[in-house]
């Protein structure tokens, strides 16, 4: 037999052996440690896009203050006739806004009121006009660059002796935006242009200061008055979203007086910062309204908390005059339109209360800021020197502004003051 064919015989017998034995159950030894990731592949492809999740619920809406009206009619009235609606007013089929305490005769020169889109303001103090690509006027028709046009109409103010009277306000300047509805209109976004037009910064639901400024969206009040309440927020932060536009620790001064942006400030500089502000005001009623009605301006009067500075006053005569304690701790330190340098009167009350009486001037060194209190040039002057009092110097106003309010000394003796 072929030796070669011999062994591939006995290769292949053993080869078969081998193969039956590993045919057996085998034991599985221990497993081994786990070895070290391997390195991140690459990305998969980007999904297809999945179905719509389900509509979330819908939030309450604006539905207008005249709605509002129909259930709280005597309150809405009355705020009516506060400034607060008439911040920014619409001109309807070409016919100016019917404020109520206030006129309006005719828009800046060279324009009719089918050109004008709003006033802004107009209540009180001053007014400017909006044209109908929502920029404010700042020139005549067609005309930019006129620096001494005269935009801004200035109400009558009687208290300073002014006459009605038109001024400029960035006069000249060309594509003035509108860029107050934040504090000029109710539900106020940022984004967009109102009405799609160029000059209009932002979109609102309703133009003014009006109920859901302050309360919020009402939709889902109106729908159910009992179960759902309006926002009231009797806290002063809501007040200084709008009335606070300078910095926190200083206040700029503008030609002597505080601008009417920044009374806020004007008030966290003094004591009654600690007070919110519907403490003393009622938000739906305004001061004007008030005043010209003959009734108390404020919800309190000042003696109601400062009952032994109202009972002791050093000056006999402010006593006999009956003189009112804003006259002397809120004098007209701000200003919103008009202001007289010579009498020291601009048109609003400062909201600071707290006099130094060794103060006379209400600037600092370099006539730049306010000092945090009120001076006796603001506080005393107004009246003496601007032809109801008498004329004082410095050392006059001192001496009877220090101890003004402070009790007199026992007599030992006789145990009388």
């Amino acid at each position: 037999m072929n030796l070669k064919f011999i062994v591939t015989l006995v290769g292949c017998t053993l080869l078969l052996f081998g193969l039956a034995g590993c045919g057996g159950q085998q034991v599985a030894g221990p497993a081994g440690p786990v070895g070290p990731a391997g390195p991140e592949g690459p990305a998969g492809p980007i999904g297809e896009t999945g179905p719509a999740g389900p509509a979330g619920s819908s939030g309450a809406e604006y539905v207008g203050d005249q709605i509002c009206g129909g259930c709280h009619a005597d309150l809405y009235a009355e705020y009516m006739l506060s400034g607060h609606p008439w911040n920014l007013s619409p001109i309807v089929t070409g016919l100016a806004p019917d404020y109520p305490l206030s006129d309006i005769p005719t828009p800046p020169e060279g324009y009719e009121w089918r050109d004008i889109l709003y006033v802004i303001s107009g209540y009180n103090w001053k007014a400017l006009f909006v044209d109908l690509e929502g920029y404010i006027i700042t020139d005549a028709p067609g005309i930019t660059g006129t620096t001494t046009y005269l935009n801004q109409y200035n109400l009558a103010n009687q208290a300073l002796g002014f006459n009605a009277a038109w001024t400029g306000h960035h006069a000249g300047e060309p594509n003035l935006a509108f860029t107050c509805g934040a504090c000029h209109t109710t539900g106020y976004r940022p984004q967009g242009n109102q009405d799609g037009l160029p000059g209009l910064v932002g979109t609102w639901a309703q133009p003014g200061v009006r109920c859901e400024a302050c309360h919020g969206p009402g939709s889902a009040h109106i729908g159910n008055p009992q179960g759902v309440s309006m926002q009231i927020d009797r806290d002063s932060d809501s007040c200084l979203e709008c009335h606070n536009q300078a910095p926190a620790d200083s206040l700029p001064i503008t030609g002597s007086f505080i601008d009417n942006h920044d009374v806020a400030v004007d008030l966290m500089m003094g004591p009654h910062r600690v007070v919110d502000c519907v403490t003393c005001h009622d938000p739906h009623t305004g001061v004007v309204q008030l005043r010209l009605a003959g009734e108390p301006t404020t919800n309190y009067p000042c003696a109601s908390c400062h009952w032994q500075e109202a009972a002791i006053q050093a000056v006999d005569f402010h006593v006999q005059m009956n003189m009112a304690c804003e006259e002397c701790h809120m004098p007209r330190l701000i200003t919103i339109a008009q202001a007289n340098t010579a009498t020291f009167t601009g048109d609003y009350r400062t909201h600071r209360v707290a006099i130094d009486p060794y103060q006379v001037g209400q600037l600092n060194a370099d006539g730049t800021q306010v000092l945090p209190q009120i001076g006796l040039d603001f506080a005393c002057r107004h009246c003496h020197g601007a032809g109801m009092g008498a004329p004082r110097t410095d050392a006059e106003l001192i001496e009877a502004a220090v101890g003004y309010h402070a009790r007199p000394a026992t007599d030992t003796t006789s145990g009388t003051p």
